[in-house]
């Protein structure tokens, strides 16, 4: 499963310059909502929706597209391209939780990123953990930007790498790595409550 954007074509050369005052106004509109919801807007409630529908003429269907779309805004956020491979640094740590035995097994040092490997081993042989398992998402709190970079997962079993920028540092002690379980879409998933903890120590 590969987490990698596709370059966007503009599909049309036409642009009725008319609009540039209302799309120049909609843009510092999304940029205030982002402001006052601090980043976390939600979604609103159907009701709402179906109102404003019926208010504007606009469709229902593509009101709810645009709304899902101004949620996942992070996810058009520019990513950073691990280059200039330096080192593997070894960490090997593990866990069990709620069945699944998970194991941050190494980082990966570039100049300009750290590429983080978690493995998720499930028991096949128990129907509830043969299905696929929940996106994960790593939290490392500040200044680290963490994306899933990609993810293979097959017959309860799962590796994802991250990108975490800027680098980290090779020496890890006291670094805290905090996978939070998310279901839906990788980007912008929502949290299910469950996470797992890996601090370094010596």
């Amino acid at each position: 499963m590969m987490m990698k954007r596709m370059p966007f074509t503009r599909p049309t050369e036409h642009y009725d310059e008319r609009m540039l005052p209302i799309d120049r106004q909609i843009c510092q509109l999304l940029q205030q909502r982002k402001e006052i919801s601090e980043g976390n807007p939600g979604y609103p409630p159907f009701a709402y929706i179906d109102q404003w529908a019926a208010e504007t003429g606009l469709y229902e269907d593509f009101l709810k597209m645009i709304f899902g779309a101004i949620r996942s805004d992070e996810y058009f956020k520019p990513m950073v391209e691990p280059a200039g491979f330096i080192k593997h640094v070894p960490v090997l740590v593990s866990q069990e939780h709620e069945g699944y035995f998970f194991t941050l097994t190494s980082v990966r040092q570039y100049a300009n990123a750290s590429v983080v490997t978690l493995h998720v081993d499930g028991d096949v042989t128990i129907p509830e953990s043969s299905t696929d398992i929940s996106n994960f998402a790593l939290d490392m709190g500040e200044p680290y930007d963490c994306r899933m970079d990609r993810g293979v997962s097959c017959s309860g079993n799962a590796t994802y790498n991250y990108v975490v920028s800027p680098p980290l540092p090779d020496k890890l002690s006291g670094f805290e790595f905090v996978f939070r379980e998310e279901i839906g879409s990788p980007f912008g998933g929502e949290p299910t409550g469950k996470e797992v903890r890996f601090r370094i120590e010596e």
